[in-house]
């Protein structure tokens, strides 16, 4: 197996390790607009231009920042039928229309790895949509703490230039909403800069999703100094409480507990089989970019 990936950031540096462990001789070629240190060589052939990359590739990741995403899957579209594009999905410019000109019949995934956790996975199998009244969902954490050893204030989620701010950088909880319940009838809106950290791009947002018969409500942001993601599920008869980080589903009328032993390359391995599933034809593409992209439209991202 051949594969491309462009762009070496901490999440291509993931996915490579994650590859390696399903298909262990796995050839894998790293497209980089800048020379890589030494140590970088591990992952892959470096490659610095579009010249010096292979014919076709069975899988190419498109994991650079996300203002380049469509114009990269543009330039490669010939070079393989199965494309995983990293999260968010955000068209810009004279690509925002052009969707529909990406040649047919080839994959093209968008990453939605909070689908394949423990938690939403037993979501999907035994919570009725149509029995919730409402949800609500948090991710807070803090922007300084998420890579450490790099400068958070140049990385892509705290500079507009190149696509960051906090509500298309977490769009998880709206993807993982929308794949339980569906995408809502109308969203209202709140994002704002209020910390004082170094970016120039919106650190909270905070979202209220009506539905025909429920409610929704979501809080991103960058500056919670306490990790925190949760969803509490509100229903005739119980309220489910999850917490993404400890890996637990509570029951609290009942007062049960569902506890998982999970790790995040659990799940992001989980992803990876299914885009490999995908794009062998053993599985629908249930996140294409079109799908992406109509959630980014909803929500005026």
């Amino acid at each position: 197996m051949k594969i491309c990936f462009t762009g070496l950031g901490s999440i291509a540096k993931r996915h490579i390790n994650n590859v390696k462990k399903l298909y262990p001789d796995a050839e894998i070629d790293i497209l980089r607009h800048g020379k890589s240190n030494s140590s970088d060589v591990e992952y892959g052939k470096m490659c610095y231009s579009y010249e010096e990359l292979a014919g076709s590739y069975d899988a190419i990741f498109i994991t650079n920042p996300t203002t380049m995403h469509m114009d990269t899957l543009y330039r490669l579209t010939d070079r393989s039928d199965a494309f995983f594009i990293e999260k968010p999905l955000r068209p810009m410019g004279a690509r925002a229309e052009g969707l529909d000109d990406l040649p047919k019949g080839k994959t093209y995934y968008v990453a939605c790895p909070m689908r394949y956790t423990a938690i939403v996975r037993y979501l999907k199998n035994n919570i009725d949509p149509d029995k919730v009244y409402g949800m609500r969902a948090m991710s807070s954490s803090y922007l300084p703490d998420w890579r450490p050893g790099t400068d958070y204030s140049k990385c892509y989620s705290a500079r507009r230039e190149l696509g960051g701010g906090v509500a298309a950088d977490l769009i998880h909880e709206w993807d993982y909403i929308s794949y339980l319940v569906g995408k809502p009838d109308k969203v209202h809106t709140v994002e704002r800069k209020l910390s004082e950290l170094n970016i120039d791009v919106e650190d909270v947002a905070l979202y209220i999703g009506e539905y025909k018969d429920k409610l929704v409500e979501v809080h991103l942001d960058y500056y919670g100094r306490q990790t925190l993601r949760d969803l509490y599920i509100f229903m005739k008869d119980e309220t489910i409480y999850c917490d993404f980080v400890k890996s637990t589903i509570t029951y609290m009328k009942e007062g049960r507990t569902i506890e998982y032993d999970e790790k995040r390359d659990d799940y992001q391995v989980a992803e990876l089989r299914h885009f490999f599933d995908i794009a062998d034809g053993r599985a629908d593409n249930d996140n294409s970019v079109y799908e992406a992209e109509s959630l980014m439209r909803l929500l005026e991202i």
